[in-house]
């Protein structure tokens, strides 16, 4: 079975080493990100040409625990203060290079980020299958002002490790990190929701920068667990027909 790398397969911070310059480059313009709609991608010179590997993330969570603007925080866009409910289903394009230790190969991540409203989701029975379909990773949010947030994800989490998901790369978020004088969850529960869904549980907040250091985090955990889980079905799908051969003999 061909071998599986472990979380950590690509080079951490990336983003801040001088060779990776000329991929950064690409997505951002004037010291700012830019915006790809959904045909648009980041075009590189021949001698860089890189492959493009695409994922569709499910953004899930309460409502107000700050999906829409945590997908345009990842996408380096401009979100309004006052919350108003998504009506629909909303999608945002972010492109992330990411550089393998093992081989130095480079990658470009496109992720589309998928958004829809908690109401409109009770409302209209299609929004979910649709939100669901071919789906490659669900980020699973809270707001660490919200406590019924956080104790819903006990809810929300097994509804997407049913086996009709199949393999599903999971991340956990908890937004408005940095509103700590209103904050009502706990370091030790975080801690001890870490211990008992092993998931990893990265922290958002703040105001957006223009650089890339408040989202790297983020994108750089949904790579390797979006990368981890293709090497997985790669490695099973190298064993299926392995063992199928010996029982034929």
């Amino acid at each position: 079975m061909a071998r599986v790398p472990p979380p950590g397969s690509f080079i951490p911070d990336w983003h801040r080493c001088t060779e990776s310059k000329e991929y950064f480059n690409k997505i951002i313009h004037k010291k700012k990100r830019k915006n790809f709609g959904l045909l648009e991608s980041p075009v590189m010179p021949p001698h860089a040409a890189v492959d493009t590997v695409h994922y569709k993330i499910f953004i899930s969570g309460k409502s107000g625990v700050g999906k829409t603007a945590l997908a345009a925080r990842l996408a380096g866009l401009n979100f309004p203060n006052v919350h108003h409910e998504t009506t629909g289903i909303q999608t945002t394009v972010v492109y992330w290079p990411a550089k393998l230790i093992e081989n130095g190969r480079v990658l470009f991540f496109r992720l589309q980020l998928w958004d829809c409203g908690e109401s409109a989701l009770r409302r209209f029975d299609h929004l979910l299958p649709s939100c669901k379909e071919q789906v490659d990773a669900v980020l699973f949010l809270f707001s660490f002002t919200d406590r019924t947030s956080f104790v819903d994800l006990l809810n929300q989490i097994p509804k997407w490790t049913e086996s009709s998901h199949g393999c599903l790369a999971k991340v956990v978020v908890g937004t408005k990190f940095d509103l700590f004088m209103h904050c009502d969850v706990a370091e030790k529960d975080v801690r001890k929701f870490q211990e008992t869904w092993r998931l990893p549980v990265l922290r958002s907040g703040g105001e957006v920068s223009d650089g890339l250091g408040d989202v790297a985090p983020i994108l750089n955990c949904l790579a390797e667990n979006l990368w981890h889980q293709d090497c997985v079905r790669a490695g099973a799908a190298i064993q299926h027909p392995q063992q199928e051969s010996v029982t034929l003999l």
